[in-house]
Parts: C-alpha cells; sequence; structure tokens
C-alpha cells in the first residue's frame, strides 16, 4: 500500500457491528430510567400519606399539634 492508497474500511457487517456496539456501550437512558424510579417511589410514598391522613385518629393528632402551636401563652 502506496501513501496514496486511501485508508481500508471495515467491511459492512463489520461497520453495523461497531456501530451496534458503541450504541449499546452508552448510558444513554440511564438517567430517564432513574428518574423513572425516583417518580414511581414518590408517587408511591405520596399515596400511602394520603391513605394515613386520611384517618381519623392523626386528623386529630396534627388538629391538636396546630391548636398547641397557635396557642398563646
Amino acid at each position: 500500500m502506496g501513501a496514496d492508497a486511501p485508508p481500508s474500511r471495515p467491511s459492512a457487517p463489520r461497520r453495523v457491528l461497531r456501530r451496534l456496539a458503541v450504541a449499546l456501550s452508552g448510558e444513554g437512558g440511564a438517567a430517564t430510567a432513574e428518574y423513572a424510579v425516583a417518580t414511581m417511589a414518590a408517587v408511591g410514598f405520596a399515596g400511602l400519606l394520603v391513605i394515613i391522613l386520611r384517618g381519623d385518629e392523626v386528623r386529630g393528632i396534627l388538629t391538636d399539634l396546630v391548636r398547641n402551636a397557635l396557642t398563646v401563652g
């Protein structure tokens, strides 16, 4: 091969495999998946809080807490 020869190109299947390997090795969707998991956990926790706070006992405790906090002297 002389200095004027063009660089050799890999065969078509090799180029496809190389592109596939590069595409699969990245972490492009990892952040999106992490946000989705964190969002689902937050929604689950919020739902649990709604269920707990709808109880009469918890409502009474919170009402007493607010009354005591607003009572002067």
